[in-house]
């Protein structure tokens, strides 16, 4: 017990060093903010899920009482609580009819990854901004700047139409400017699909975390369980229900709508995690399989991004038809 207190209590303070460092707001603190997770995951999967709530716990409290309350409930909120929650999912199982351990599947593992993303976002959506209008009002200010900063770049100001004289226009005519309404327009848009772009991210990078902290178990000796068939991860069946009814709750003003578009863009994203992985599993033993595969990365690099619409739908397809070959067929990848 004092050993995992002890680990826990040291890795959440490497946490929430690496989670405050983003108030100095250079590339280096960016880029060990996003490094934040890791060590609660590595002691929720190298020792107990028990060290790695330790963790969460702690840093979250040194960042409330060294820096401000808020930064401390933000981060137990929106990164802390899903990393322990995910370490502690990664590490069930149970015994099978043969005696032997049956680890939690790699799908509903992808699936709770999209969900805890979805969940956090609106968690801290709510934390940051009670009040929905104001949660709106701050979202579309942050999206009309993005478009702004897209258009000077791209050049396409357009120059403001010439005010009419005066004895020719009525006295109360407003006069808008068609470039600025379209942005408006853009941003307002952007603005109503932010949160599933938002998740999208965050599952991605939960994903990683959890692939990069087991690695790093691994390679101890201390990982439990053993290395799974990444290529055979497929999520359940019912998790398309779950789709379906994210998109049927999108169309609910407030917070629900938004908890609607968070989940659908998260679980967007696991879909398409596993299109590529589907894409691993039904290319083993083919000729060319190299070929193939770096021309799908390729693909997905020169695109940025556009393909995952289609390793998306390939998910979905994957899921709803359930027509995976019987995994060991193939050998391992």
């Amino acid at each position: 017990m004092a050993q995992y207190l002890g680990i826990g209590i040291g890795a959440g303070l490497v946490s929430a060093l690496l989670f405050g460092v983003l108030l100095k707001a250079t590339a280096l603190a960016i880029l060990l903010y996003l490094l934040a997770p890791l060590p609660i995951l590595i002691v929720g999967l190298g020792w107990s899920h028990r060290a790695a709530l330790v963790a969460a716990l702690t840093g979250s409290l040194a960042l409330a009482l060294v820096v401000q309350p808020f930064l401390g409930l933000g981060f137990l909120t929106y990164l802390a609580l899903p990393a322990w929650w995910l370490a502690y999912l990664a590490l069930l199982g149970r015994p099978g009819a043969d005696g032997t351990m049956e680890w939690y599947p790699t799908g509903r593992l992808l699936a709770w990854t999209a969900g805890t993303a979805g969940l956090a976002f609106v968690a801290i959506a709510v934390i940051a901004a009670p009040n929905y209008e104001t949660f709106q009002s701050q979202l579309r200010g942050m999206t009309r700047t993005i478009v702004r900063i897209q258009a000077d770049r791209a050049g396409t100001t357009a120059p403001k139409p010439a005010a009419p004289d005066a004895a020719e226009a009525p006295a109360d005519a407003v006069l808008l400017d068609p470039a600025e309404a379209t942005r408006t327009e853009v941003a307002n848009a952007l603005a109503a699909i932010a949160p599933g772009l938002a998740t999208q991210g965050l599952t991605v990078l939960l994903t990683f975390y959890l692939w990069a902290a087991a690695r790093i178990v691994r390679v101890s000796g201390r990982l439990p369980r053993p290395w799974p068939d990444l290529a055979a991860t497929m999520m359940p069946r019912r998790v398309l229900a779950v789709l379906a009814g994210s998109l049927i709750l999108a169309l609910v003003p407030g917070y629900p709508g938004v908890l609607g578009v968070a989940l659908a863009g998260a679980l967007s994203a696991a879909f398409a995690m596993q299109g590529l992985a589907a894409f691993h599993d039904r290319s083993r033993g083919r000729p060319g399989r190299l070929a193939l595969l770096f021309g799908l990365y390729v693909i997905l690099f020169l695109t940025q991004g556009i393909a995952l619409v289609a390793l998306t739908l390939f998910g979905i397809a994957d899921t709803a038809l359930d027509s995976r070959r019987p995994q060991g067929a193939s050998g391992r990848p």
